[in-house]
């Protein structure tokens, strides 16, 4: 089967109906970094919410100060709102499609660290790259998860369509295949983060089980320029047209 690494997103949906389920992974594997993070949001001390948060105002925060043991849960793959998740355009799928993107999307979060796009979350709020209470997620989740997605996806082919940031959260060693999109000759950021939501919607839309499917298809506004392979990384090269 094919699984799909991905980013999540500053911006967040509110709300949420789903119930409390186990996440992926272990069991009580990230109960010291969302204890740290209760800590922190339910402390009443508005700086501190304000750094962790990345917000100037308190006034911002404000909506984002709750519980995460006890708050609305909606899916990852929901959750999230920013242009990537724009351009995926989860809720025009088709259920089958939107079932693909919950068992085979792997989000990276900020907090939650790896879950699966059908993973129950509380809206939360951790600036990229803040710690948590004095834990730096990425590391954290690197320790405790690399063991886990490595077994979890020893039989799988990945697509990595993650921003480099989250890199750090899980370094992939069996081969993979990532994207790069370049508009006339130069990468840019927002058509970056665009063209990777509007790939996870046509991998969904087309059921993609492998990488050689994946190659099959055609995604409007993108041509390959170049496939390079370096050890185990394979790096398509799209021209945004």
């Amino acid at each position: 089967m094919l699984k799909i690494l991905f980013s999540p997103s500053e911006g967040k949906n509110f709300g949420g109906s789903e119930t409390k389920q186990e996440l992926f992974g272990a069991i009580n594997a990230r109960d010291e970094i969302l204890r740290a993070y209760n800590e922190v949001a339910l402390s009443k001390n508005e700086e501190s919410i304000k750094k962790l948060f990345g917000f100037k105002k308190f006034s911002e925060c404000e909506p984002y100060v709750n519980d995460v043991y006890d708050s609305e849960l909606m899916c990852a793959i929901e959750r999230y709102q920013g242009v990537a998740y724009d351009y995926l355009q989860f809720s025009s799928l088709s259920d089958e499609e939107k079932k693909y993107l919950k068992q085979n999307a792997i989000i990276f979060s900020n907090l939650y660290g790896p879950i699966l796009g059908g993973d129950a979350i509380a809206n939360y709020k951790v600036k990229q790259g803040n710690d948590v209470g004095g834990i730096a997620p990425d590391k954290f989740y690197r320790e405790r998860f690399t063991y886990q997605l490595d077994l979890y996806l020893a039989n799988d082919e990945i697509l990595d369509l993650r921003a480099g940031y989250y890199d750090k959260f899980y370094k992939v060693t069996k081969p993979y295949t990532t994207l790069k999109f370049l508009k006339n000759g130069k990468t840019l950021s927002h058509w970056a983060k665009a063209y990777r939501g509007i790939v996870l919607k046509e991998v969904a839309k087309g059921n993609v089980t492998s990488i050689k499917e994946f190659m099959s298809l055609e995604i409007e506004g993108l041509k390959i320029l170049e496939i390079k392979i370096v050890k185990n990384k394979t790096e398509i090269i799209y021209d945004i047209i």
